[in-house]
């Protein structure tokens, strides 16, 4: 960077700073810190270090059941909604 670059960019900033402390109301200066912190977030969490995960294995073949235990789950639900619906019944 030349003497200038760094010149202009001082100059910049002092102006920037200035009407932030100056003449610039709270609420404008909450609203741009907020954006500011959501900003910083936003880079912090794209910067990833870890390696990418591994490929995912190959795909089940078609028509493989969902869950083995459905049927069960489902028994077991009616079961529960009878002895509430007896519980509350009885009050």
């Amino acid at each position: 960077m030349h003497f200038l670059d760094v010149f202009y960019i001082l100059v910049l900033l002092t102006f920037f700073f200035s009407y932030i402390y100056g003449e610039m109301r709270l609420q404008n200066k909450l609203k741009l810190a907020s954006i500011l912190f959501l900003l910083v977030s936003f880079v912090c969490a794209a910067q990833s270090i870890d390696n990418p995960p591994p490929p995912m294995g190959p795909t089940p073949p078609p028509g493989l059941p969902i869950d083995v235990y459905a049927v069960f789950l489902l028994v077991l639900g009616l079961i529960l909604g009878v002895y509430f619906q007896i519980k509350f019944s009885r009050r």
